[in-house]
C-alpha cells in the first residue's frame, strides 16, 4: 500500500495586493474554529474587519514580501524540498488558507497512488484555530476527494527531544552572545477557546495553577503546552531563572485573550530597565508576519521606544537541519524502516 506525507501550515495572501488580503482574511476570519461564534455575527464582525483591515494589512505584508513571495510559503516550500530529499515517499505541502491548497495537495498525492498519507500539521501545539483546523480540513476534504485515502495525523510535538533539541540548536548563537532577558512569544488564542478545548469541562483556567496540575485537559490545552515548551527548552538551554518569561501575540477583538500579552510585556521589559532584549516564537515553525513584521519591526521599535537597548528576534526553526530531521523522524516512523 503507497504511504505519502502532507505538511500543513496556516496560509498567506497569494500577494500583497488589497484584493489578495481580502480574500485570504475572508477565508481566514470566517472559519468558526478561528472567530468562533454564530455564523451571522461571524459574518457581520469580519465584514467590519475587511472595511479596514485589508489595506493595512497589505502594506505590512509588502514590509517583508520577498521577490519569490510570501516568506511563509517559500520557506516551506524549502522545507518541503529538504524533506523530500531525505524519504523516498512524495512529500506534499498545503495551506489550511489560499495557496497551496489542501485540494490539490490531496489529488495530487491520490494521483500517485497514495493510500495511506502522513499528516504533519506544522504547528507543534494544538489550538482550536491552528492545528485542530487544519486537521480537521484535510480530513473533510479527503472524504470528498480521495475516500479511499486512510489518513494518520501527527500528534503535537511541543516537547518532544528532537524538537526541543532543533529550537535550541536554532537559538544557540543568539543565546552565546549574551541578553538580559528572553521572551517567548507565543501566538495568543481568545480564553474561550481554552475552554473550548477542555475535555474535562472544568480545568483550563479554572485556577492559577492549571497548567502545573496534571489533567487529561492537556493534551488539547494550547497554553499548557506552550508552557511545557519553554520549560524544556530553558532546561536543556541553561536558562537561568528570572532571565525569561512568557507573552502572547496577535490578539484580535475586545473579548480576553492568553495573557501577559506580547506587546505589554515588551512594553513593561523596556521600562524596567532591560537591556539586550532576546525575543523567540516557538508556536511558529517558518518566520511570516506574526514574526517577521509584528514582532522584528514593530515589536523592537515597541521595546526601544520603552528604553531597552538591544533587540534581536531568533529566526524560526525554517529549515534548520535539526528541525528537517524531526520531520524526517516522523516521516520514517510513519513509514517503516524501509523509508
Amino acid at each position: 500500500m503507497s504511504k505519502g506525507i502532507l505538511l500543513v501550515n496556516l496560509g498567506s495572501p497569494d500577494s500583497t495586493s488589497v484584493r489578495d488580503v481580502r480574500r485570504y482574511l475572508n477565508e481566514f476570519l470566517m472559519d468558526p474554529r478561528v472567530m468562533d461564534v454564530a455564523w451571522p455575527l461571524r459574518r457581520f464582525i469580519v465584514g467590519m474587519i475587511l472595511l479596514r483591515r485589508p489595506r493595512e494589512s497589505a502594506h505590512a505584508y509588502g514590509k517583508i514580501w520577498t521577490p519569490e513571495g510570501s516568506p511563509l510559503i517559500v520557506t516551506s516550500r524549502r522545507l518541503q524540498m529538504e524533506l523530500q530529499q531525505r524519504l523516498a515517499a512524495p512529500v506534499e505541502l498545503a495551506m489550511r488558507y489560499q495557496n497551496p491548497s489542501i485540494p490539490d495537495a490531496v489529488r495530487a498525492q491520490a494521483r500517485r497512488g497514495v493510500r495511506e498519507l502522513l499528516v504533519i500539521p506544522l504547528f507543534p501545539h494544538y489550538a482550536m484555530s491552528s492545528y485542530e483546523t487544519a486537521v480537521e480540513r484535510v480530513r473533510v476534504v479527503a472524504r470528498r476527494v480521495a475516500p479511499q485515502m486512510r489518513l494518520t495525523i501527527q500528534p503535537p510535538y511541543y516537547d518532544a527531544p528532537d524538537y526541543i533539541e532543533a529550537l535550541v540548536a536554532s537559538a544557540s548563537e543568539y543565546l552565546a552572545r549574551g541578553y538580559d532577558h528572553l521572551l517567548f512569544s507565543y501566538h495568543g488564542v481568545p480564553e474561550r477557546q481554552i475552554r473550548k478545548s477542555d475535555p474535562t469541562g472544568r480545568h483550563c483556567l479554572q485556577s492559577p495553577d492549571c497548567c502545573e496540575v496534571t489533567s487529561p485537559a492537556h493534551a488539547t490545552c494550547y497554553r499548557a503546552q506552550c508552557l511545557k515548551t519553554t520549560a524544556a527548552f530553558v532546561k536543556r538551554a541553561g536558562v537561568p531563572p528570572g532571565k525569561y518569561s512568557v507573552a502572547f501575540q496577535s490578539r484580535l477583538g475586545k473579548d480576553p485573550w492568553l495573557q501577559p500579552y506580547t506587546d505589554a510585556e515588551l512594553e513593561r521589559l523596556g521600562r524596567s530597565g532591560v537591556g539586550r532584549m532576546l525575543v523567540i516564537c516557538p508556536a511558529f515553525v517558518a518566520d511570516c508576519l506574526e514574526t517577521l513584521e509584528e514582532i522584528g519591526m514593530r515589536g523592537r521599535e515597541t521595546f526601544l521606544g520603552a528604553g531597552g537597548r538591544e533587540f534581536e528576534q531568533i529566526p524560526c526553526l525554517n529549515t534548520h537541519p535539526l528541525w528537517v530531521a524531526v520531520l524526517e523522524r516522523m516521516g520514517r516512523e510513519f513509514l517503516g524502516a524501509a523509508a
